[in-house]
């Protein structure tokens, strides 16, 4: 085990829920064939709200995926909670790995999610039992809230079902929180602290306070009458993002650990890079500055040089701001390289998952580069003069793609980035 040096690390395994579809295989069809998987809101009434239109994850059933020998530990799940289960059980099963395979301290998770909180729902039971109860329910209270929080109820289940007792990250960073979740296991593996780590995010916000919040904050697109086109990333009328649920996993592990089980490699995770951008809490870099260093440490860091780069999964999120700002930050990056780039937002297929899209969007990525094609950005109509960049207009493309850059930029100013590269052996 060559602790302490930059080992390599590979991925051996995907899983996915989202809103289109419940496993890699659909979810991935639906993109390269630009399904729009945006709806009217059907978790709770919001025939009366300002915003009526979210990504919903289709006819989901938590049975599909229980495992019945832990039925006694999931009976109440919070939704988002599930969702992590439904694509933790697919990576793992994908990547064919076995308890014996790995031992236990050697084998980690890293997760972006919410972070001490309830599902939204739940949140709002407990309100109205505190209501209806006197502080003597209060440490009953406590001990159950605690035991439904996300990052204990998500390690103990997966601990309990796949005997996984090595690192333990969340991270709760908002929309950058899952490519950092990728990122920090990507380093985990490297530094020498675990050999195989399941990484990604899950998330749920489709709930009447997020649209009230993302509401009041003018980032939510209102095009309740046209849902499958209100999220349109890069389009001079863009107007805001879409909410959206779902969750991403990556069973990312050190590379002769993989061989030796002799396991299928996707791509080779080669890069990682994260900054702070400072302007405002909720505003994006106006420059592109702070977002532009994340993507160059990323791309050294993979020990590539930027004209390597093929395809940018953007974080494209259809906002006013953000699109025109990622745009300035991959310009100011790659320099005249920026023209010959294919850059795509699958946001405009999938909503967005906030603390999940960027795990999601790394599945996303090293598909891209297996089968050679860059997802389409859907609904680009009208060209913004300011956002002049590739961005795969509604359509699919065949193209050689041997780098990927996935940026995910959230609001409090977390800029992230990875970098996915063909796995070649042992020509690096």
């Amino acid at each position: 085990m060559a602790v302490g040096q930059n080992r390599r690390v590979v991925v051996t395994g995907m899983g996915a829920v989202c809103p289109l579809g419940k496993n890699v295989r659909s979810i991935w069809e639906g993109v390269v064939n630009g399904r729009l998987g945006i709806g009217n809101i059907s978790l709770f009434d919001a025939t009366h709200w300002p915003v009526q239109i979210a990504g919903e994850v289709p006819d989901f059933n938590f049975s599909d995926y229980e495992d019945p020998r832990q039925a006694s530990l999931t009976p109440d799940l919070p939704r988002m909670n599930q969702l992590c289960i439904a694509a933790t059980s697919e990576a793992v099963r994908d990547s064919g790995i076995d308890e014996a395979d790995v031992p236990e301290h050697r084998t980690g998770v890293s997760f972006g999610c919410l972070s001490n909180m309830l599902d939204l729902k739940q949140m709002e039971d407990w309100r109205q039992l505190i209501a209806k109860n006197d502080p003597p329910l209060y440490p009953e209270f406590t001990q159950e809230y605690e035991l439904q929080l996300p990052q204990v109820t998500v390690p103990r289940t997966i601990n309990d079902r796949w005997n996984i007792g090595g690192p333990s990250f969340f991270v709760s960073t908002a929309c950058a929180a899952g490519t950092q979740a990728v990122g920090g296991a990507f380093r985990a593996i490297q530094r020498g602290d675990a050999d195989v780590m399941l990484a990604g995010g899950f998330d749920s916000m489709v709930h009447e306070v997020t649209i009230i919040c993302f509401s009041l904050l003018g980032a939510l697109s209102t095009d309740n009458d046209n849902p499958q086109h209100a999220s349109r990333p890069f389009d001079r009328t863009r107007n805001g993002f879409v909410i959206a649920e779902g969750a991403a996993v990556l069973v990312l592990e050190e590379l002769e650990h993989a061989r030796r089980r002799g396991a299928k490699i996707y791509a080779e995770l080669s890069g990682f890079g994260t900054s702070m951008t400072t302007d405002h809490i909720t505003d994006t870099s106006k420059d592109g500055s702070h977002p532009a260093r994340a993507m160059e440490q990323a791309v050294r860091d993979a020990g590539l040089n930027l004209r390597e780069i093929d395809y940018i999964n953007a974080h494209g999120t259809s906002t006013r701001l953000n699109d025109l700002s990622e745009t300035l930050a991959i310009r100011r990056a790659f320099g005249e390289h920026a023209d010959r780039l294919a850059v795509s937002s699958t946001k405009s297929m999938t909503g967005h998952l906030v603390h999940a899209a960027g795990a999601l969007e790394a599945v996303f990525s090293v598909l891209a580069i297996r089968d050679n094609v860059a997802p389409p950005t859907m609904n680009y109509e009208n060209p913004d003069p300011e956002c002049d960049l590739d961005y795969v207009p509604n359509e699919a493309r065949p193209m050689r793609i041997d780098a990927v850059l996935s940026n995910s930029f959230a609001f409090g100013g977390n800029n992230a980035s990875i970098v996915f590269r063909r796995f070649e052996g042992d020509a690096r």
